[in-house]
């Protein structure tokens, strides 16, 4: 590999973020720095964050140079992959391992959408202080420098697995179910802040048994306006006697109150109506970034749809996944049919793999994210919102007031999976973990160094951190309490994706 490397930093799109990740920004890229010396490369930053599509076009597309991408908060896929898409030239994307700026969400986000474009690329971490100082960093640095390329070990994954004739006949059912009459989504827009893995579109979802209709998210706006109060009224009367805790007017909450929830529940049920116009079966939500100084955020109506528990029930959850992530909604729908099928409790949770933890001799990661949760995983009973706690979305990422749908998911047994696109074909990977309770001080310490005012699950998800860091094709997954693992091998072949197991023995 030639000596001379270039450094970027992708970025997010709004100003404020990329502001307070600019410490952080600045300190890694010396680490990398001093990390590229001492093996013996020279290296150059490339000026500034890249916070728009063309800058990622007009800054990395001419530079023919090995480049690494700084990974230090949350950046937007097409920030890299615009600029780096048709070339070959030795791509690394390097994250330092903190939960506080979510960069290895960023650089797992990124992965995943450089992947679906079939572009080659490399990752690396590290939570060292000094990344110097960390061996296996170094090493990993060292053989992309030599090679262009690092290679992971895989010995925590399998192509597929054979599931029982119970569990196959149970798996044909739904297929069958699904073959009599597809499942349309509805998309609220397109997938938000850049998430070009998280989109199928109809050449990919048709082949698996899903289809789309899109809407224009200017609908909730206009229709919004024809809501009657009284419903409003209703559902919030409903929400309130149903046990959620409403955070407001505390610190840095001075201007949540009711009215921004009652606006929520505007959206709601708007978007209730909707869905039942176009007898839609799942729901794909972008709201960011288009309507965000416009509309409260939609994380309390998205919890609200993930739940039995909510106002003008019809008795079963609307898988409703945040960002209008195809990548989550379509195994969401997928587990819920085979959940209720196997006679579980439907609900599946949406959430970011945004940080981990060593505890008991387990490294648990932290599930969180701000929109698309359920009831069920803060209480285990249908029949309720307690447990539920809504806080005000951080200012600094919504003007706009309005609540989120936060808890502490209980512990017990959960499947997860995550559709994506490899080589211009549909694959999903399958897995099966524990979520952990964590002693209150430990809890508070990860929940404190994160966000707060988010869903929180601590998850043992079979496999070791550095598999998921290495392998794993989103910042996204689905989760489901219960054992459905088999299940969700078997109705993934029966619809045609290619499977690609993840852990799943080491509980």
């Amino acid at each position: 590999m030639a000596k001379r490397i270039a450094i970027f930093w992708p970025g997010d799109y709004r100003e404020k973020p990329n502001e307070w990740a600019l410490p952080s920004a600045t300190e890694a890229t010396a680490q990398l720095e001093a990390a590229l010396e001492k093996l013996g490369k020279e290296s150059y930053r490339i000026e500034g964050f890249l916070t728009r599509p063309h800058e990622a076009i007009e800054k990395l597309g001419p530079v023919d140079d090995p480049m690494i991408g700084v990974c230090v908060h949350w950046f937007y896929g097409p920030h890299t992959t615009d600029g780096v898409v048709g070339k070959n030239n030795p791509l690394l994307l390097a994250s330092n391992f903190s939960g506080t700026w979510p960069g290895l969400v960023g650089l797992l986000n990124t992965g995943a959408c450089l992947e679906s474009v079939n572009r080659p690329f490399s990752r690396v971490w590290t939570d060292a202080a000094d990344w110097t100082a960390d061996e296996q960093f170094m090493a990993r640095l060292d053989e992309w420098c030599s090679t262009g390329a690092i290679v992971y070990p895989e010995d925590e994954l399998r192509d597929d697995t054979a599931v029982s004739p119970e569990v196959a006949g149970r798996a044909k059912t739904v297929a069958d179910e699904i073959r009599k009459r597809r499942i349309l989504a509805m998309m609220l827009g397109d997938t938000s802040m850049g998430m070009i893995n998280g989109y199928f579109g109809p050449r990919l979802l048709n082949r698996v048994g899903f289809t789309e209709h899109k809407v224009d998210q200017a609908w909730i706006i206009d229709r919004g306006k024809r809501i009657d109060a009284k419903r409003i009224d209703d559902a919030l009367r409903f929400v309130n006697e149903n046990g959620v805790t409403f955070h407001y007017g505390e610190e840095d909450a001075e201007d949540f109150d009711a009215n921004a929830t009652r606006e929520q529940l505007r959206d709601y049920l708007t978007v209730l109506d909707l869905i039942g116009e176009f007898k839609a079966d799942c729901l794909g939500w972008q709201y960011q970034l288009g309507l965000i100084p416009l509309r409260p955020p939609s994380d309390f109506s998205e919890g609200l749809l993930n739940s039995v528990c909510r106002p003008e029930s019809s008795g079963d959850t609307i898988v409703t996944s945040t960002e209008a992530d195809q990548g989550n909604l379509v195994p969401m729908e997928m587990m819920k049919r085979l959940l209720k099928a196997k006679g579980l409790h439907q609900a599946v949770m949406f959430h970011d793999v945004r940080w981990g933890g060593e505890h008991k001799g387990r490294f648990l990661w932290l599930l969180l994210n701000s929109g698309s949760c359920s009831a069920y995983a803060f209480n285990h009973d249908p029949n309720t919102l307690k447990g539920v706690h809504s806080y005000r979305q951080p200012a600094g990422y919504f003007p706009i007031p309005g609540g989120t749908f936060a808890g502490e998911s209980l512990p017990g047994d959960v499947t997860w999976a995550r559709a994506y696109i490899r080589g211009d074909k549909l694959w999903m990977d399958i897995g099966k973990g524990k979520v952990h309770k964590l002693p209150p001080a430990k809890r508070d310490q990860w929940w404190d160094s994160t966000t707060r005012q988010w869903p929180f699950m601590a998850t043992d998800m079979g496999i070791g951190r550095d598999t998921l860091m290495a392998h794993y094709m989103s910042n996204h997954v689905a989760v489901a309490y219960g054992d459905i693992f088999e299940e969700m091998i078997a109705l993934s072949r029966e619809l045609g994706f290619n499977i690609r197991i993840m852990g799943g023995n080491s509980l």
